[in-house]
């Protein structure tokens, strides 16, 4: 492909050399650039890729991506400089694979709890209308019925595009997307075309990352200013931020709501274990997924196919069989019905949405036990409040590990203790060992009582200090529980 054709979209402050020439493949990863490829010399928050940038000239690269130009000495090679390296990856990830976002409908989900379970069932119901679809999400993503493993919530553009490409070959019609406040704001998402945006909620996360609320709450809005005139943008009211991410948009607006009028209306009549009776438009339906947490997520799902004008009694009946993502109020009942649940909630409001869910389940005399640990390299103010709502919600607390990753789990563990009353002390242990934290939760069950174990959800893996071992929630609650089949 030629150079001079990526560069459509792009804006150029500065040009070395020449833009009729043939490029072989786009690369910001210094190692692995060869000859005719193009750098794009990222400035990330540990490191800064133009200091490679004499690296890959030696190494072959045809041309430079950058925004600021080195001194230079092979003037066969042609230096761009821009004002954002990260955006123009972006579109010309874009041209490279031929724009593939305009090809299919990809619809956008974003928010803080919500994401997977919106875009998983806005999959499998797509896929059971007859469309052939594809997904991108935290747990995996998939090409019709072929699976591609999930490293990132959104992936880099280049990897993004080839899914994206793969899925347009494959005959896809929609892709469902998960979209994280760190793709926004590091420009993965730059020049794809979305036909639908879906915000769920805001609440405490990603702080280490976006270092305020407010910041983390315009990662989210600036994905909803971009979406064009011809697409739609679909948002939850009843969450107090629900009406900012509409403010700008030049898309068609639509509103969705438990609480209060809106486009698409529901009402819980009943909550159980075996799943959620709504009311939803006017029309009764029994779902397989549980809380009320839940209820906002079909009635996202449902706003967004009616909005990709299907028909509302298929959509409903179809989702009506569905069941929820992996790892998300995933739950077990063993043989002397103690429950076990496993889920990803790893913020506080995504705990207290748990525990408040299994609380206006629960007849009132069964324990309620949570495992919870927190991530290590993550936002530690988060910590001490998580702490404090499984305690306010649960009658027995085990304190653990979640991914440590670089930092000591133990040290861990004394920040969420931090948020530990001493009202709350007596019912709250600290087990370093993550397994031994579950099979202890378990000894500690009793006939009727309930287990949450929360915080890895769908993982099969616990990170220790750079390595990946094999690690399963749900694993060890089958092997202690020994479940009724």
């Amino acid at each position: 492909m030629q150079l001079q054709d990526l560069l459509y979209g792009v804006t150029i402050k500065e040009l070395v050399g020449k833009t009729d020439r043939q490029i072989n493949a786009l690369n910001f990863d210094s190692r692995k650039v060869g000859k005719d490829d193009i750098f794009f010399a990222m400035v990330g928050t540990l490191t800064d890729g133009h200091q490679f940038i004499e690296q890959t000239v030696q190494q072959g690269a045809g041309v430079i991506i950058c925004e600021n130009l080195p001194e230079i000495d092979d003037f066969t090679v042609t230096y761009i400089k821009v004002e954002n390296t990260s955006v123009a990856l972006g579109i010309m990830a874009g041209n490279y694979f031929g724009n593939p976002s305009a090809d299919l409908k990809l619809i956008g989900i974003t928010g803080t709890n919500g994401k997977t379970t919106i875009a998983t069932i806005l999959f499998k119901l797509f896929k059971d209308l007859g469309y052939k679809t594809g997904l991108l999400s935290t747990v995996e993503n998939y090409i019709n019925d072929t699976v591609v493993p999930a490293t990132h919530t959104t992936p880099n553009p280049i990897a993004l595009n080839q899914l994206l490409r793969d899925m347009v070959k494959a005959g896809c019609d929609y892709c469902f997307m998960e979209v994280s406040s760190h793709a926004v704001s590091q420009h993965r998402i730059e020049g794809l075309t979305f036909s639908g945006g879906v915000f769920s909620n805001l609440t405490h996360d990603h702080l280490d990352f976006h270092k305020t609320f407010d910041a983390y709450l315009k990662a989210k809005k600036a994905f909803f200013d971009m979406l064009p005139k011809s697409a739609f943008a679909l948002t939850n009211i009843d969450d107090k931020n629900g009406m900012v991410m509409l403010q700008n948009t030049k898309a068609h607006k639509k509103t969705y709501a438990l609480k209060q009028l809106a486009d698409f209306k529901a009402k819980i009549i009943e909550n159980q274990f075996s799943g959620l009776h709504l009311d939803i438009d006017n029309e009764d339906v029994y779902f397989k997924l549980v809380g009320s947490f839940n209820a906002y997520n079909l009635l996202a799902v449902y706003g967004t196919a009616i909005l990709l004008e299907q028909d509302k009694l298929r959509v409903l009946t179809m989702l009506s069989r569905l069941s929820g993502a992996e790892g998300r109020f995933d739950y077990i009942t063993s043989a002397d019905n103690i429950i076990g649940i496993v889920d990803y909630a790893h913020t506080p409001d995504a705990v207290q949405n748990v525990l408040s869910t299994i609380a206006n389940i629960r007849k009132g005399t069964e324990q309620v036990i949570t495992v919870i640990g927190c991530g290590g390299d993550r936002d530690k103010t988060k910590r001490p409040i998580m702490a404090q709502v499984a305690c306010d919600w649960s009658n027995k607390v085990i304190l653990t590990s979640d991914n440590p990753r670089t930092e000591d789990a133990q040290a861990i563990i004394h920040d969420m203790e931090a948020g530990v009353s001493p009202t709350n002390k007596r019912k709250t242990l600290s087990i370093l060992d993550r397994k031994e934290a579950i099979k202890t939760a378990c000894h500690l069950a009793k006939p009727g009582d309930i287990i949450l174990v929360a915080g890895k959800g769908h993982e099969k893996y616990q990170e220790i200090n750079g390595v990946r071992n094999h690690f399963d929630d749900k694993e060890i609650l089958l092997e202690q529980l020994k479940p009724i089949s």
